[in-house]
């Protein structure tokens, strides 16, 4: 998952209460172990998509060229302006 965050935001809070809240409401469950990274300046926020995008393929789950039914992107929501823009 890509999501953008201020700086002062602690993302394994952040990710601790999303992994609870989904799984409590959807049934989700999730791994134990996950590796979370914030992008630093010189990372590439397209490379970091190619990456989370191939990881059905890299799993089995799909072929390549297949679609993955789960994938759901900003187009896929409407963006609503943050408080005080």
């Amino acid at each position: 998952m890509l999501i953008g965050l201020g700086a002062e935001t602690e993302l394994s809070k952040l990710l601790r209460d999303f992994n609870r809240i989904t799984a409590r409401t959807a049934g989700i469950k999730w791994q134990r172990n996950f590796f979370d990274h914030r992008l630093r300046h010189d990372e590439s926020l397209s490379q970091k998509y190619d990456y989370i995008v191939a990881n059905p393929v890299r799993g089995g789950l799909i072929s390549d060229g297949e679609s993955w039914p789960f994938l759901l992107s900003h187009v896929d929501f409407p963006v609503y302006p943050r408080a005080g823009d």
